[in-house]
């Protein structure tokens, strides 16, 4: 679900008071989407969204979030939006920042 070790690179990387900023920036920019696809989706902006939620998704090490936006990007661009599963994959954000807000302090300290 999460890949921790995108998670350790990008902490190494920018250093833990950036790493922090970035969390809760991807977080802000994250739930204002999923918002949006849970209440009131704009199946125009569908192709976009998932694009959106995939590359930010992936940076952060939100995995199979990530591959989920990719999936649901593909098929609004080949015209299916009615087959992708907004339920699914807002679940899937659920599920995985939950377990990333659970685990990140002891996954990026081992």
């Amino acid at each position: 679900m999460i890949d921790w070790s995108q998670v350790k690179s990008l902490r190494n990387d920018v250093g833990h008071d950036e790493f922090d900023e970035i969390v809760e920036l991807f977080l802000e920019e994250v739930e204002k989407i999923v918002a949006r696809l849970r209440e009131a989706p704009n199946i125009s902006e569908l192709e976009n969204d998932m694009h959106s939620l995939k590359g930010s998704a992936l940076n952060l090490g939100f995995a199979t979030f990530s591959q989920m936006c990719l999936h649901g990007e593909k098929m609004s661009a080949e015209g299916n939006t009615a087959k992708v599963d907004l339920g699914q994959i807002v679940e899937c954000f659920d599920s995985s920042k939950s377990t990333f807000l659970t685990d990140v302090s002891s996954a990026v300290q081992a």
